[in-house]
This record gives structure tokens, C-alpha cells and sequence, in this order.
């Protein structure tokens, strides 16, 4: 067992990055098993458009969780940002460049507010969230007049925007090209995190916040920054679902974060902070993809992912105590 731990492959991998990636095999196969018709190249592409949101929205809830905090606002940000930018685009013809910088900075702005609210006003992490969760699914439903909103069709002059996320071909081919837009906002948020006085220190903050400040370091801003990351890829998962499933509806996007979090989670992040990793978490977002799109293929519904999400979580969140106490 010693020499196994020691092994230099799984050092560099981490054992429950490795645990993660040996499950999501596993649970792709069985379901190629169970339902040969899993096995297809259009069933990946689906996979992979169940991922974009959810990956996006795990890259900046990663840093968060990273710092021993949380952000249940994303979910809710996803939908608002998507709301608000389609309803610009469609009801007020606003071009759709401007209209994508527009749904970015939504999520922006309402990761700065939380950035605020937990680091200026002391406010627990969680009812900050919650309360700016609640905000934005009020505030797009107001905005759009509680109506839902479809983004502008693939056929529409404008609609070039989905090739950030999909190329379809003459001949019906689909290309998931929003595949390498997510690898690489994961590589340069990778980076940021592990090679970057910013990403060092929000670690630092989950590790021990005290020590943090009494070494010298801006805490706030660094608390801030990572709400601000977090925030900002809520917006870029809004633009990626509403890319990939065009029609929004106005209340929606509460659970969401929910996908994000277990991925987040299932990667080997600790909830209680210090540790992170974005290669973890993309490991994570793929089993939690996998589930959604394989489990209807075996005859299961919606209801029942959640249920296998929910077990998972706990599984997870389990390892990551233990791990804890060994430490300690």
C-alpha cells in the first residue's frame, strides 16, 4: 500500500483525482454496456454541451470553495445573465458582441456584490449567497417581464455566436468546439490558481485565514477577487447555456449550483478549504455530465440523478473529512 501511495504517477495525478477519473471510465462504460446506443459520437456531444455550464460555473466556484467559502448564487446568475442578454438582443436589438460582453458582466457584477458582502460586511458566506441567489432570480423575471426568452437562431445573421459552442456541418455533423473553449479557460484558470500570487493567497485563506492576514496580506481583496472569479464564470456559463439550449425561463437555474459544487467536490477541492484543483474539478463535471445524459439511456429520469448526484456528493464530502483527520 506504501509503495502504491508512493508511486511517482499517482503523486503527480493525487489519489482522489485519480479515484475521479477511474469512476468517470467506469460509469462511461457501463452505461456503453447497459445501452449500446450510449456509445455514440452524438451521445459525447451531448455530454459535452451537459458540461459547458456546469464546467464553467465549477472553474469559479472552485476558487471559493478553495478559500473555505461558498457561492449559491451561480446557478441563479447563469439563468439571470442569459435572461437579461437574450431579451436585450431580442426585444431591444442590441448586436450580439455587445450582448455577450453584456451577459459576462452581469455575473461580474453580482460577483463583486457577494465579493463585498462576505469580505466588507462580514456577512457568512452562505446568507450572502443565498440572499443575492434569491436577487437575481427576482431581478430577471422582473426585467423580462416573467416571460422566457430564446436566444437569436443558428440561421439568423447574428446567430454566429453558437460556433463558440457547436459547429454543425452540411453534411449534419456536430463539432464541439466549446469542448476546447472550456479545456482552456481550465488551463489558464489552472495556472492562475497554482502560479500566481492571487491564486496562492485565496488558497492560503482556506488554509488559515489569520495567519493570512498576520503575514501581511490583503485578505478582503483576495476574498473578493475569488467571488469575482466565480461570479465571472456564472456569466460565461450563462452564455454557454443559452448557446446550447437557446430558451431560458424566467425563476429558473436554483440547483444548478448544485452540479457545479459535486463536480467541484468530486475533483478532490475541500469544502473546508486550502485545497484546490481545476484538474479535479473538470474530472468532476464530467461524471456529473455523464449521469445526466447516461442515465436516461438505462431507463431513469431526472429525479433519479439527483438522487445519484446527491450520493456522490456525500461520498465525496466523506473523503475529504477523513483525509482531513488523518492530516490532523
Amino acid at each position: 500500500m506504501e509503495k502504491l501511495k508512493n508511486n511517482p504517477l499517482i503523486k503527480a495525478i493525487g489519489t482522489q483525482r485519480l479515484v475521479a477519473l477511474l469512476a468517470l471510465i467506469v460509469i462511461y462504460l457501463a452505461f456503453g454496456i447497459m445501452n449500446p446506443r450510449f456509445a455514440t459520437y452524438n451521445t459525447m456531444v451531448n455530454i459535452f454541451d451537459a458540461s459547458y455550464y456546469i464546467g464553467f460555473m465549477a472553474i469559479g466556484i472552485c476558487f471559493v470553495i478553495a478559500t473555505g467559502g461558498i457561492d449559491l448564487s451561480i446557478g441563479t446568475v447563469l439563468t439571470m445573465s442569459g435572461l437579461v442578454a437574450g431579451y436585450l438582443s431580442v426585444n431591444m436589438g442590441f448586436p450580439i458582441w455587445l450582448v455577450i460582453i453584456i451577459c459576462i458582466l452581469i455575473g461580474t457584477a453580482f460577483g463583486v456584490v457577494n465579493g463585498l458582502l462576505v469580505a466588507k460586511m462580514g456577512l457568512p458566506p452562505f446568507i450572502a449567497t443565498l440572499g443575492t441567489m434569491m436577487l437575481s432570480k427576482g431581478i430577471g423575471s422582473i426585467i423580462t417581464g416573467a416571460q422566457s426568452v430564446t436566444w437569436k437562431s443558428g440561421s439568423d445573421p447574428e446567430g454566429w455566436y453558437r460556433a463558440i459552442f457547436k459547429i454543425k456541418t452540411e453534411s449534419g455533423l456536430l463539432i464541439p468546439t466549446g469542448f476546447l473553449f472550456l479545456i482552456a479557460a481550465a488551463v489558464i484558470m489552472a495556472v492562475v490558481m497554482n502560479k500566481t500570487k492571487a491564486g496562492r493567497y485565496i488558497l492560503s485563506l482556506g488554509s488559515n485565514k489569520e495567519a493570512t492576514r498576520l503575514s501581511g496580506v490583503n485578505v478582503d481583496k483576495y476574498l473578493i477577487i475569488a467571488y469575482i472569479i466565480s461570479g465571472t464564470f456564472a456569466g460565461i456559463a450563462g452564455l454557454a447555456y443559452s448557446t446550447i439550449y437557446s430558451t431560458l425561463l424566467p425563476g429558473g437555474g436554483a440547483g444548478f449550483e448544485m452540479d457545479a459544487i459535486a463536480g467541484v467536490v468530486i475533483g478532490g477541492t475541500s469544502m473546508s478549504g486550502g485545497i484546490g484543483t481545476i484538474a479535479g474539478t473538470m474530472i468532476g463535471v464530467f461524471i456529473i455530465s455523464v449521469l445526466k445524459t447516461g442515465l436516461p439511456f438505462v431507463g431513469l429520469q431526472t429525479h433519479y440523478q439527483q438522487v445519484a448526484t446527491g450520493l456522490v456528493i456525500i461520498v465525496a464530502v466523506f473523503a475529504d473529512v477523513y483525509r482531513n483527520r488523518r492530516k490532523s
